[in-house]
């Protein structure tokens, strides 16, 4: 949550092929946001009060922010906070973020859950059903613990850092199983590559070639590019690389291997504390 949410202020990008498709891949992580020297933070409101509780939440993503503004917000219930140049409207009670600039993301603070992504992860899952395994291209360990989707492009540059490192996701036990979302759009030039790939007789090695910029001969087929960049769309994707876990949860962009292994490891054991206890058996309950 607290990546997503440092990302929506700034502080991360986490797809950042969707506006700078020739950027540097070293260059996306930057400082966390703050006050500009030249905009007075706001000051320190009485605790307890609403503005108090709504700093609070903000500050639970990183001790550092400091919002430029603090007030009355024009939604009712709710504070209005400015960092670094962005909007959180934060409920009196300090416990749910609503940032508009996400499609209208709300988070629970307390919880640490995005309450959106809860539901568009639902929906995410059901989507990705739809398209057939072998329509997939999978890079995957012997026997992997995790198997994330990664929809993909060939032209953008964390994608190629990404496949890169692909021996490194294996070797974390993370299987990549990559869809296409040509970010040009169908038709484009970019299109026409993904399609050649996917119609290429070995997939994988016709994906590694035009990610490391190599000719990649032209062909066309029955393909499901098209299907998959739609569903990409449906999902929320804004930018490649996305990366969804089994359960349709988004966990970035571009992440290194062994932090993708942190999250997933973090994710299941969240997993696991949320189920229900497994009932008791009649021995145990008592019975014969």
């Amino acid at each position: 949550m607290k990546r997503t949410l440092l990302a929506v202020l700034g502080a991360i990008s986490l797809s950042a092929c969707a506006q700078a498709p020739d950027a540097d891949a070293g260059t996306s992580a930057k400082a966390p946001v703050v006050a500009s020297p030249m905009v007075p933070a706001a000051p320190e409101p009485a605790e307890g009060t609403p503005d108090a509780l709504a700093l609070k939440a903000v500050r639970t993503l990183s001790p550092n922010l400091q919002p430029e503004h603090i007030g009355a917000a024009p939604l009712p219930g709710f504070r209005e906070v400015i960092v670094g140049g962005q909007i959180v409207y934060v409920s009196d009670d300090g416990r749910y973020m609503f940032l508009p600039g996400q499609g209208g993301a709300l988070y629970d603070a307390v919880a640490e859950r995005n309450l959106s992504e809860d539901s568009l992860a639902g929906l995410r899952r059901d989507l990705l059903k739809t398209i057939p395994a072998s329509e997939r291209i999978v890079f995957a360990p012997a026997e992997p613990k995790y198997t994330v989707t990664v929809f993909t492009d060939v032209e953008c540059g964390y994608c190629r850092r990404l496949h890169s490192e692909i021996a490194e996701y294996n070797k974390q036990g993370i299987a990549i199983e990559y869809l296409a979302f040509p970010r040009m759009g169908i038709g484009s030039e970019d299109y026409n590559k993904m399609v050649s790939v996917w119609c290429a007789s070995d997939r994988k090695q016709a994906l590694t070639d035009a990610k490391a910029e190599k000719s990649v001969p032209e062909r066309d087929c029955k393909n499901t590019v098209t299907m998959q960049y739609n569903i990409g769309q449906r999902a929320g994707l804004t930018g490649t690389p996305m990366i969804l876990t089994e359960d349709g949860v988004q966990v970035g962009g571009y992440v290194p291997a062994e932090a993708l292994r942190q999250t997933l490891d973090k994710l299941a054991a969240s997993k696991a504390e949320a189920a229900p206890a497994p009932a008791a058996n009649a021995a145990a309950a008592g019975g014969v």
